[in-house]
Protein backbone atom coordinates (compact mmCIF):
# COMPACT_ATOMS: atom_id res chain seq x y z
CA UNK A 1 0.00 0.00 0.00
CA UNK A 2 3.25 2.07 0.47
CA UNK A 3 3.75 4.83 -2.20
CA UNK A 4 6.08 7.38 -3.12
CA UNK A 5 3.97 9.77 -5.55
CA UNK A 6 3.28 13.45 -5.48
CA UNK A 7 -0.15 15.16 -5.21
CA UNK A 8 -1.51 15.65 -9.01
CA UNK A 9 -3.19 19.59 -8.65
CA UNK A 10 -5.36 21.47 -11.05
CA UNK A 11 -6.31 24.61 -9.42
CA UNK A 12 -9.90 26.16 -9.25
CA UNK A 13 -10.95 30.30 -9.49
CA UNK A 14 -6.72 30.08 -10.02
CA UNK A 15 -6.72 30.13 -6.23
CA UNK A 16 -7.95 26.95 -4.95
CA UNK A 17 -6.25 23.40 -5.31
CA UNK A 18 -8.15 20.33 -6.65
CA UNK A 19 -6.91 16.63 -5.93
CA UNK A 20 -7.01 14.67 -9.13
CA UNK A 21 -6.54 11.85 -7.60
CA UNK A 22 -9.82 11.96 -5.64
CA UNK A 23 -11.28 15.16 -7.38
CA UNK A 24 -11.50 17.32 -4.18
CA UNK A 25 -10.29 20.62 -3.22
CA UNK A 26 -8.19 21.09 -0.38
CA UNK A 27 -9.76 23.53 1.98
CA UNK A 28 -13.27 25.53 1.55
CA UNK A 29 -13.84 27.52 -1.56
CA UNK A 30 -15.69 30.27 1.28
CA UNK A 31 -12.28 30.58 3.45
CA UNK A 32 -10.01 27.70 4.40
CA UNK A 33 -8.27 29.19 7.12
CA UNK A 34 -11.68 30.37 9.14
CA UNK A 35 -13.18 26.59 8.32
CA UNK A 36 -9.67 24.91 10.00
CA UNK A 37 -10.55 27.01 13.18
CA UNK A 38 -13.97 26.09 13.50
CA UNK A 39 -13.32 22.39 12.95
CA UNK A 40 -9.67 21.52 13.80
CA UNK A 41 -8.93 24.07 16.16
CA UNK A 42 -12.23 25.04 17.91
CA UNK A 43 -13.14 21.22 17.35
CA UNK A 44 -10.36 20.13 19.61
CA UNK A 45 -10.92 22.39 22.15
CA UNK A 46 -8.00 24.46 20.98
CA UNK A 47 -5.81 26.41 22.58
CA UNK A 48 -7.56 26.26 26.07
CA UNK A 49 -6.17 22.46 26.21
CA UNK A 50 -2.58 23.09 24.56
CA UNK A 51 0.27 22.39 26.85
CA UNK A 52 4.12 21.93 26.59
CA UNK A 53 5.00 18.62 24.40
CA UNK A 54 1.41 18.17 23.73
CA UNK A 55 0.69 16.40 20.38
CA UNK A 56 -1.31 16.86 17.72
CA UNK A 57 -1.61 14.26 14.99
CA UNK A 58 -3.42 14.55 11.51
CA UNK A 59 -4.60 12.54 8.54
CA UNK A 60 -3.96 14.36 5.62
CA UNK A 61 -0.78 17.23 5.36
CA UNK A 62 -2.11 18.58 1.95
CA UNK A 63 -1.20 22.50 2.04
CA UNK A 64 0.54 22.70 5.79
CA UNK A 65 -2.49 24.64 6.59
CA UNK A 66 -3.81 22.97 9.69
CA UNK A 67 -0.40 22.80 11.16
CA UNK A 68 0.09 27.03 10.38
CA UNK A 69 -3.22 27.22 11.98
CA UNK A 70 -1.97 25.58 15.05
CA UNK A 71 1.56 27.61 15.23
CA UNK A 72 -0.30 30.70 14.88
CA UNK A 73 -2.14 29.76 18.30
CA UNK A 74 0.99 28.61 20.30
CA UNK A 75 4.08 30.73 21.02
CA UNK A 76 5.30 28.74 23.75
CA UNK A 77 7.07 28.60 25.83
CA UNK A 78 7.78 24.98 25.53
CA UNK A 79 7.47 23.63 22.00
CA UNK A 80 4.10 21.37 20.95
CA UNK A 81 4.33 18.32 18.40
CA UNK A 82 2.79 18.58 15.49
CA UNK A 83 2.78 15.00 13.22
CA UNK A 84 0.53 14.72 9.75
CA UNK A 85 0.18 11.43 7.74
CA UNK A 86 0.27 12.47 3.96
CA UNK A 87 0.33 9.61 1.04
CA UNK A 88 0.37 12.11 -1.85
CA UNK A 89 2.65 14.93 -0.64
CA UNK A 90 2.45 18.33 -2.64
CA UNK A 91 5.26 20.15 -4.46
CA UNK A 92 6.57 23.64 -2.42
CA UNK A 93 5.30 25.79 -5.60
CA UNK A 94 2.06 24.39 -5.30
CA UNK A 95 1.93 24.47 -1.13
CA UNK A 96 3.75 28.21 -1.93
CA UNK A 97 0.79 29.05 -3.93
CA UNK A 98 -2.11 27.36 -2.56
CA UNK A 99 -1.03 29.85 0.97
CA UNK A 100 -1.12 32.80 -0.66
CA UNK A 101 -4.75 32.97 -0.09
CA UNK A 102 -4.03 33.25 3.60
CA UNK A 103 -2.24 36.47 4.92
CA UNK A 104 -1.89 35.37 8.51
CA UNK A 105 -0.55 31.62 7.83
CA UNK A 106 1.26 32.81 4.65
CA UNK A 107 3.34 35.54 7.13
CA UNK A 108 4.74 32.20 9.50
CA UNK A 109 5.20 30.02 6.13
CA UNK A 110 8.89 30.92 5.22
CA UNK A 111 10.70 28.45 7.36
CA UNK A 112 8.31 25.54 6.37
CA UNK A 113 8.59 26.18 2.60
CA UNK A 114 12.02 26.45 2.48
CA UNK A 115 12.28 23.26 4.43
CA UNK A 116 9.95 21.59 2.33
CA UNK A 117 11.34 22.51 -0.76
CA UNK A 118 14.71 20.94 0.56
CA UNK A 119 12.86 17.76 1.18
CA UNK A 120 12.79 18.03 4.67
CA UNK A 121 9.75 16.52 6.50
CA UNK A 122 10.61 17.24 9.96
CA UNK A 123 11.57 20.90 10.63
CA UNK A 124 9.70 23.69 13.38
CA UNK A 125 7.42 26.61 12.38
CA UNK A 126 7.34 28.89 15.59
CA UNK A 127 7.06 26.72 18.65
CA UNK A 128 5.60 23.56 16.51
CA UNK A 129 8.20 21.04 15.71
CA UNK A 130 6.57 19.27 12.68
CA UNK A 131 6.84 15.70 11.53
CA UNK A 132 5.42 14.58 8.55
CA UNK A 133 5.21 10.71 7.43
CA UNK A 134 4.85 10.15 3.95
CA UNK A 135 3.12 7.17 2.84
CA UNK A 136 0.17 5.06 2.88
CA UNK A 137 -1.53 5.93 6.49
CA UNK A 138 -2.71 2.45 6.64
CA UNK A 139 0.55 1.51 6.42
CA UNK A 140 2.36 4.21 8.53
CA UNK A 141 0.40 4.84 11.62
CA UNK A 142 0.50 1.67 12.91
CA UNK A 143 4.25 1.93 12.80
CA UNK A 144 3.99 5.19 14.66
CA UNK A 145 5.15 5.15 18.35
CA UNK A 146 3.28 8.20 20.17
CA UNK A 147 -0.24 9.17 21.33
CA UNK A 148 -2.08 12.00 20.22
CA UNK A 149 -3.45 14.88 22.47
CA UNK A 150 -5.49 15.65 19.75
CA UNK A 151 -5.89 14.74 16.07
CA UNK A 152 -7.28 16.79 12.92
CA UNK A 153 -9.22 13.96 10.59
CA UNK A 154 -8.67 15.71 7.52
CA UNK A 155 -8.76 13.34 4.92
CA UNK A 156 -10.64 13.94 1.36
CA UNK A 157 -14.29 13.30 1.53
CA UNK A 158 -14.64 9.81 2.67
CA UNK A 159 -16.64 9.31 -0.75
CA UNK A 160 -13.82 9.85 -2.78
CA UNK A 161 -11.26 8.75 -0.14
CA UNK A 162 -12.95 5.86 1.64
CA UNK A 163 -9.43 4.19 2.44
CA UNK A 164 -8.47 6.94 4.74
CA UNK A 165 -11.73 6.14 6.86
CA UNK A 166 -11.17 2.53 7.04
CA UNK A 167 -12.30 0.77 9.94
CA UNK A 168 -9.01 -0.65 10.67
CA UNK A 169 -7.55 3.07 9.98
CA UNK A 170 -10.38 4.60 12.45
CA UNK A 171 -9.13 2.10 14.85
CA UNK A 172 -5.38 2.64 14.44
CA UNK A 173 -6.40 6.58 15.38
CA UNK A 174 -8.08 5.54 18.42
CA UNK A 175 -5.43 3.51 20.01
CA UNK A 176 -3.11 6.09 18.94
CA UNK A 177 -5.21 8.46 21.35
CA UNK A 178 -4.21 9.23 25.21
CA UNK A 179 -7.28 8.80 27.41
CA UNK A 180 -9.16 11.82 27.45
CA UNK A 181 -8.00 12.71 23.69
CA UNK A 182 -10.00 14.42 21.42
CA UNK A 183 -10.93 14.38 17.14
CA UNK A 184 -12.45 16.46 14.67
CA UNK A 185 -13.60 16.24 11.69
CA UNK A 186 -15.36 18.14 9.03
CA UNK A 187 -17.71 14.82 7.93
CA UNK A 188 -20.64 13.87 9.79
CA UNK A 189 -21.21 11.07 7.88
CA UNK A 190 -22.93 8.28 9.44
CA UNK A 191 -20.72 5.44 9.08
CA UNK A 192 -16.97 7.57 10.03
CA UNK A 193 -18.80 8.22 13.54
CA UNK A 194 -19.96 4.36 13.77
CA UNK A 195 -15.89 3.79 13.40
CA UNK A 196 -15.12 6.18 15.83
CA UNK A 197 -17.48 5.34 18.26
CA UNK A 198 -16.17 1.57 17.55
CA UNK A 199 -12.54 2.64 18.39
CA UNK A 200 -13.32 3.99 21.51
CA UNK A 201 -14.45 7.58 21.16
CA UNK A 202 -17.42 9.39 22.55
CA UNK A 203 -18.66 10.73 19.16
CA UNK A 204 -20.90 13.92 18.81
CA UNK A 205 -22.28 15.58 15.70
CA UNK A 206 -21.87 19.38 15.80
CA UNK A 207 -22.73 22.71 13.84
CA UNK A 208 -20.16 22.44 11.12
CA UNK A 209 -18.65 25.75 8.95
CA UNK A 210 -20.16 27.62 7.21
CA UNK A 211 -22.67 25.94 4.41
CA UNK A 212 -22.06 22.00 5.91
CA UNK A 213 -24.58 21.82 8.55
CA UNK A 214 -22.89 19.17 10.76
CA UNK A 215 -19.31 18.12 11.63
CA UNK A 216 -18.05 15.55 14.39
CA UNK A 217 -15.99 15.60 17.12
CA UNK A 218 -14.83 12.88 19.89
CA UNK A 219 -13.56 12.32 22.81
CA UNK A 220 -11.53 8.61 24.04
CA UNK A 221 -13.24 7.17 26.89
Amino acid sequence: MTNNQTARIEWRDGAIPVSTQFDDPYFSNASGLEETRHVFLAGNDLPARLAGGFQVAELGFGTGLNMLALALIWQGPEPIRFTSFEAYPMTAPDIAKSLQSFDAAHAIAQPFLEAWAQGARSFRVGCVDVDVIIGDARDTLPAWDRHANAWFLDGFSPAKNPQLWGDALMAEVGRHTVQGGTFATYTAAGHVRQKLTAAGFDVTRVSGFGRKRHMSIGTKT
